[in-house]
């Protein structure tokens, strides 16, 4: 059954239930970070503005936040959870949460972020009502506050050969993949499949130039797309 996982209403009966907890969709920060400091450095003497969309109650802001990044701005359709995270980060000055749906960001000026994170947030949408609309709409507004040569990093399920013709519909991203081994909650290490900071070389129609299928692999693929 297809959920209104755009809808406010949705998300907001959702948070009301989990208040007290903290949920990490896909994969938590310790686990990306080496990615993203690839992508997005804090060594530089150039502060950072970092966007998190559909930000949720996730703890990965948080983590990005003790590793060094100093302007986290976090993003989320639900009054009710950007309530809750305000007030559970009322004393941090790098992390701002903010009600905003990420389909109209026009809050935001042009060009106005060095880095766009998004840990499900498409795929939400593209499982929900007006599904092509909806993330066509989503992309439009990342591209936009995108800085020139900035980078959207997404974080999903979806396989090259859907989501690279997905992202290529409209935007003109130079665009690498970096796959990464699915975990299970409490699960440990089972010793790593890819290397994370190393991109998987694509043909142009998202198949592996090895030839090698990435369908039905247990992983979850980062597609890094830079705005050119």
């Amino acid at each position: 059954m297809t959920q209104a996982y755009g809808e406010a209403w949705y998300w907001d009966k959702r948070y009301a239930k989990e208040s007290t907890t903290t949920f990490d969709w896909y994969q938590k920060y310790e686990s990306l970070s080496p990615l993203l400091h690839l992508y997005i450095p804090t060594s530089t003497s150039t502060r950072r503005r970092v966007l998190v969309v559909g930000c949720g109650n996730s703890a990965f802001s948080e983590g990005m936040s003790k590793d060094g990044y100093t302007d986290i701005v976090n993003i989320d359709i639900s009054s009710v959870v950007i309530e809750a995270m305000q007030k559970k980060y009322s004393d941090s000055p790098h992390l701002k949460y903010i009600e905003m749906d990420v389909r109209d960001m026009k809050a935001f000026e042009n060009n106005s972020f060095d880095a766009v994170i998004d840990k499900g947030t498409l795929d939400s949408l593209l499982c929900g009502l007006n599904s092509k609309q909806n993330a066509a709409k989503m992309l439009e507004e990342v591209d936009r506050v995108l800085k020139k040569e900035g980078v959207y990093i997404l974080i999903t399920y979806g396989i090259p050969a859907y989501r690279i013709c997905l992202l290529k519909e409209s935007h003109s991203w130079a665009i690498k993949l970096h796959v990464i081994d699915k975990y299970l909650p409490g699960e440990s290490s089972k010793g790593e499949t890819w290397e994370l900071t190393r991109p998987v070389p694509l043909n142009s129609d998202g198949s592996l130039k090895d030839g090698s299928p990435l369908e039905n692999m247990d992983v979850h693929y980062i597609y890094v797309c830079t705005k050119v």
